[in-house]
């Protein structure tokens, strides 16, 4: 276990999240077509302003708007490496909120607020309630969602 244990920070474990602690992640992730396109095309998502851009083109936005779920999903991912690198489960996703459209080009950026701690049904883990809010490059916050996270215990887990 002790090589394992290397590959992931040694401050994300359950013990190190308090209520109300607040993280700046330190990554941002322009959104291509690449990630827009295909997904929707994988998800079977049907809505043209997704990837039709002579449609889009003639419409308020004048170019394509990312999907939602693509919006949200690389805010989870951009808090995972702070938040989740300990997790043994996901067990939910709650109160998803997109607030603002993103498009093409525009980069995201994510903060996340620890809402909950509590104990789990095993001695080895905790559950953590965090808030990820994503932001794009003009500081306008367009994601929000709550995720309730199973994770490791530092006291069972850590190298010793």
């Amino acid at each position: 276990m002790g090589e394992l244990s290397k590959l992931t920070g040694k401050n994300n474990y359950f013990e190190d999240f308090a209520v109300g602690l607040v993280i700046r992640h330190a990554r941002g992730k322009t959104v291509t077509p690449l990630e827009n396109v295909l997904i929707t095309n994988m998800v079977m998502n049907t809505a043209q302003g997704h990837f039709n851009e002579h449609a889009m083109a003639a419409t308020p936005f004048g170019t394509i708007i990312s999907y939602g779920g693509v919006n949200f999903s690389l805010v989870l991912g951009l808090a995972c490496q702070d938040c989740c690198e300990n997790a043994l489960a996901e067990l939910g996703l709650d109160n998803i909120r997109l607030t603002k459209s993103v498009t093409h080009g525009d980069t995201l950026y994510a903060y996340s607020e620890v809402l909950e701690t509590g104990d789990a049904d095993r001695d080895d883990a905790g559950i953590v309630v965090f808030r990820h809010y994503g932001y794009n490059q003009r500081d306008e916050q367009v994601a929000q969602v709550d995720r309730r996270v199973l994770l490791k215990r530092k006291s069972h887990w850590a190298d010793r």
